[in-house]
């Protein structure tokens, strides 16, 4: 297992909302040398720690499609049942974002489709068929008001 200090912690924090900036800004940014950082980062990815980068579409894109967030209940809460699900939620691109919760649901989810058919169709041959599922609630969003932003710097 990869251990995430103090520095890697202000990297990622950085990257998390500027994942294209260029490495001498960003070592800049959080007090090395572009060389060190670099270096940090490149290990962070080899680990895992970094996934990838993504890019954030806006509305204006005019092609975002539908997002829905799904709220799922298990039938058990045992380890067994939270790792067959999470691997099998792995599997499918659709599924953007999968949150293990607190509260009324077992896992809240993000789930991208290129229409309301299309989730449709998401939810009766993936959601529906993920082991372990007892209830699924649905919510289309309408517009997005507010995606990821930089926090403040303490």
């Amino acid at each position: 297992m990869f251990n995430v200090d103090a520095v890697d912690r202000r990297i990622l924090g950085v990257l998390r909302f500027e994942g294209r900036i260029p490495n001498k800004e960003l070592a800049d940014r959080v007090g090395l040398s572009p060389s060190a950082c670099l270096r940090r980062v490149r290990l962070m990815e080899e680990a895992g720690v970094i996934r990838g980068y993504a890019a954030l579409i806006s509305d204006a894109a005019g092609d975002e499609g539908v997002t829905a967030i799904v709220r799922i209940t298990l039938e058990k809460q045992t380890e067994e049942f939270l790792t067959r699900f999470e691997e099998a939620v792995r599997q499918h691109p659709e599924i953007v974002e999968c949150f293990l919760m607190t509260g009324d649901s077992d896992y809240i989810l993000r789930a991208a489709a290129a229409s309301t058919a299309d989730y449709e169709r998401i939810h009766k041959e993936i959601l529906s068929r993920l082991p372990g599922v007892a209830r699924i609630h649905s919510s289309i969003a309408m517009r997005s008001v507010l995606v990821a932003r930089p926090q403040a710097r303490r």
